[in-house]
């Protein structure tokens, strides 16, 4: 079967949503065609993809990963229309990404005064994206924490970040000012494997309430300030490594070479200080 773009998009609209009639209020259609378009959808594909109720909504297994495929799907249309407009244009724009918590704003400005007819957007990745974005064509350079996949990436270290724990402010644990790992044996740890969350925000709102705690960089910490949320810094536990990558075939002179001679002393200046 062909897949239907336009069915997908619907279908990532109501999952994001979780509810018809504020999906169909999103996309300017009315709700009833919106149903219809979803049964079809279904239909097409030979399984559910929500479990409906009176009063919610909810993804089936098959429904999540589609919705994981669909976020893939679309973002690569997206691009390549896009490459499209600025190759009919003649314009050409640089995209960084970062990963949360990691401030790229101060190598943009050094490279942006140095280069004043240089176009640069940014694209904040969700925390579980990692080097997604330089693979699929998003963005062209990455401010990453690792671990990441790099085979196929070029990636020039730049310094490194401990992390500390993230535990609701009524844990036993907060009144110590520092832990070890063994400290945390046992404790359920908001991880991918353990539980995906597709935001931070949705990571600690589950900690603040109790569900468990988590690792987090400490630069992560410093933008999450909330009182019903306590970090203390765990001893053991090794740093990890920032560093800047770009596709292997993407370093080639030009805006992203430029980018990176200015980025790597910016940025390296910033975390050793």
């Amino acid at each position: 079967m062909d897949l239907d773009l336009r069915k997908l998009r619907y279908f990532v609209a109501v999952a994001e949503h979780g509810h018809f009639g504020r999906a169909a209020q999103a996309l300017f259609i009315a709700q009833p065609v919106l149903s219809r378009q979803i049964r079809a959808f279904e239909q097409e594909l030979g399984c559910a993809l929500f479990t409906r109720t009176t009063r919610s909504i909810e993804l089936t297994s098959a429904g999540r990963q589609l919705y994981e495929e669909a976020q893939r799907i679309t973002t690569m249309v997206d691009t390549a229309l896009q490459r499209v407009h600025e190759a009919a244009h003649n314009e050409r724009r640089l995209v960084v990404a970062f990963s949360p918590g990691l401030h790229v704003s101060e190598a943009i400005r050094e490279f942006t005064a140095r280069h004043p007819e240089a176009g640069v957007d940014v694209l904040p990745l969700r925390w579980w994206e990692r080097d997604a974005p330089l693979r699929d064509g998003r963005a062209h350079v990455g401010y990453l924490r690792r671990p990441f996949d790099d085979a196929g990436l070029r990636t020039i270290p730049i310094g490194h970040e401990t992390k500390v724990a993230c535990l609701p402010a009524t844990h036993p644990l907060v009144g110590r000012s520092s832990l070890t790992s063994a400290d945390l044996d046992g404790e359920p740890v908001l991880d991918a494997r353990a539980r995906r969350t597709y935001t931070l925000d949705e990571k600690f709102e589950l900690i603040a309430s109790g569900q468990g705690i988590a690792l987090v960089p400490l630069s992560i910490a410093g933008s999450y300030s909330r009182p019903d949320l306590a970090y203390r810094p765990v001893t053991d536990h090794p740093p990890v490594e920032t560093c800047l990558a770009v596709p292997e075939d993407g370093d080639r002179p030009g805006p992203v070479r430029d980018f990176l001679d200015t980025a790597v002393a910016t940025l390296r200046h910033r975390a050793a200080g």
